[in-house]
């Protein structure tokens, strides 16, 4: 069929559901659609045989699903209605939740139901991971059996049972009392908001959103007061404990540019008293003792397992040398084979395109970014006395990818979704892309890739040759499933003789075509991109940073910001 997906942004839902329907054989294209009448006009553009919805904040007109069949993604149960079902769920410790695929009606929420798909929601997982993962995974097995349906002409089901209409979820309902509310319900707050829109609080004299957060038993007291910082975050005291907030966004006045959502110690420099900035363990915490760190590394006999969780994926200079640090040092270990990565969400998206837009150089850090990603690249470009996995447990694009790539194998879960190209940003790229992706799928591919600039599903990307292995399971046993495979890898007979196979032949590459070569290629065209203030690079990323209107002339097609970091 040819089917047409309408959505309020190509966020990850979005381009999900577009390169799995892709993969069946259909027709999909995307429009961004910010109100009714975008919808009627690209509708009668594109005369589909169904549209699609995976997230929609408009409302679809009766002129448009009276005449054509029209079905909505909502993020909840058959029974549940409302624009913030989610953060409702989040905010009120639901165990299991669900997806309805429902046909569009004159009531919100209310029609026809097409198919439906429950999930078990993790202990500990905020809105956005969630959304992208659990979510994400229901929210295909509906959509396919929906998609069946329609095709076989079969009707859909009238909704029967309780009906539970919810308000938005607004900031009243996310207010934290600092002198009243215990570490658990803080957390239920932040996890609700933890991407979009944060927790509005007041804090140092000045009024921010909060996002994330993370629990720590380690640390007491005064409720609210900053006891310490670790690695861009700050821990801040509950009536019974702790938590680290890993990211801050200030509040701005009407018609102000909005700010950008930063780490919060950086958000906060100038304004933070005298505080420990505590080291991270770079071990999983003792039993019975929570903590948060966003580099970890562990050991299972000869594997080692260094994985990392950014906010968003986005990777600041910082974040690059304390992971390169970390690298260096797991490849100190006396292991086999070391996988990167290996936790579910985002695997990286690349430079910190936040950081750089709140720096008072935007080149200047763009460039000091671009150049500690392509220093973590190339040591485990240039790693020859093991093998290096990379897992890839979530998403992962740009220069995110290519740190991926960077590895003897790429491992990534079947609801992953790639986007390996770095053209939607204005960039040509770094990050060794142009070794890594013509040697992993050819000079055809890569420059097909680069240059449709399109989300590639696991199943396409196993197929192009880009990922070497897809993980068929759910998002919380992805870490162990990664971890079994690579024990079994490491005990292979052959596995010596891999690895100086693997010696030998960065030998003769570097003797043809030196990796220092195609940095400096890179790099040239990127120093130029960020030192010119004409080019697109700047616009693209101040309205991705500030949540801003896409500028006139971004390069074409949906999702013309970078795909790969949107967030529900």
């Amino acid at each position: 069929m040819r089917i047409l997906l309408i959505a309020s942004s190509y966020n990850s839902l979005t381009q999900r559901v577009r390169v799995e329907l892709q993969d069946r054989g259909h027709g999909v294209p995307v429009e961004v659609t910010p109100d009714g009448d975008a919808v009627r006009d690209a509708v009668a553009r594109h005369a589909p045989d169904l549209v699609l919805a995976p997230m929609l904040k408009t409302v679809v007109p009766r002129d448009v699903w009276s005449r054509h069949r029209c079905l909505i993604v909502h993020p909840g149960p058959v029974g549940d209605r409302g624009p913030s079902s989610l953060d409702w769920a989040v905010h009120e410790g639901a165990t299991e939740w669900g997806v309805t695929v429902l046909q569009a009606d004159e009531e919100m929420d209310a029609g026809d139901v097409w198919a439906t798909a429950r999930f078990r929601v993790p202990e500990g997982v905020g809105k956005s991971d969630l959304y992208r993962n659990e979510l994400s995974d229901a929210a295909l097995t509906a959509v396919h059996l929906a998609v069946e349906r329609v095709a076989a002409g079969a009707v859909p089901s009238p909704q029967t049972g309780r009906v539970r209409a919810r308000p938005a979820f607004r900031q009243e309902h996310r207010r934290i009392s600092w002198d009243a509310d215990d570490t658990g319900t803080v957390l239920r707050a932040l996890r609700a908001a933890d991407s979009q829109p944060g927790v509005r609080d007041e804090l140092l004299g000045a009024e921010w959103f909060l996002h994330g957060g993370h629990p720590e038993d380690g640390l007491r007291g005064r409720p609210g007061e900053l006891l310490a910082t670790r690695a861009g975050a700050v821990c801040r005291a509950t009536v019974d404990g702790a938590v680290w907030i890993p990211e801050i966004r200030a509040r701005t006045g009407a018609g102000e540019p909005r700010a950008c959502k930063l780490p919060a110690a950086l958000a906060l420099a100038g304004r933070l008293p005298r505080l420990p900035e505590l080291p991270a363990p770079a071990r999983p915490p003792r039993e019975g003792h929570r903590t948060w760190s966003d580099i970890r590394y562990r050991e299972h006999g000869p594997v080692g397992v260094l994985s990392f969780a950014f906010p968003g994926g986005a990777m600041s200079t910082g974040h690059c040398r304390r992971l390169l640090a970390a690298y260096r040092s797991a490849c100190r270990r006396p292991t086999a084979v070391l996988v990167l990565g290996g936790q579910r969400d985002f695997f990286s998206n690349g430079i910190h395109l936040g950081v750089i837009e709140a720096a008072a150089d935007p080149a200047a850090e763009s460039w000091a970014n671009i150049n500690a990603m392509d220093d973590l690249v190339e040591a485990v470009l240039t790693t020859t006395d093991r093998l290096v996995v990379s897992a890839v447990g979530g998403n992962a694009a740009a220069g995110g990818a290519m740190l991926a790539l960077a590895a003897d194998e790429v491992w990534c879960r079947s609801g992953s979704v790639l986007n390996p190209h770095y053209r939607r940003m204005g960039l040509y790229g770094s990050e060794y892309w142009t070794h890594t992706l013509p040697r992993k799928v050819g000079e055809a591919m890569a420059a097909r890739l680069t240059g449709d600039a399109r989300p590639v599903s696991a199943a396409a990307a196993l197929g192009a040759g880009l990922v070497d292995r897809v993980v068929e399971c759910g998002p919380g046993a992805f870490a162990g499933e990664v971890t079994r495979l690579a024990v079994r890898l490491a005990s292979h007979p052959g596995l010596p003789s891999r690895v100086a196979a693997k010696k030998a032949e960065h030998e003769r590459r570097e003797a043809v075509s030196p990796l220092a070569a195609h940095r400096e290629q890179e790099l040239s065209r990127m120093r130029r991109i960020f030192e010119d203030p004409g080019a697109p690079y700047h616009a693209l990323r101040r309205a991705f940073a500030r949540k801003a209107e896409q500028p006139a002339g971004c390069p074409d097609g949906p999702g013309a910001l970078p795909a790969g970091q949107a967030d529900r």
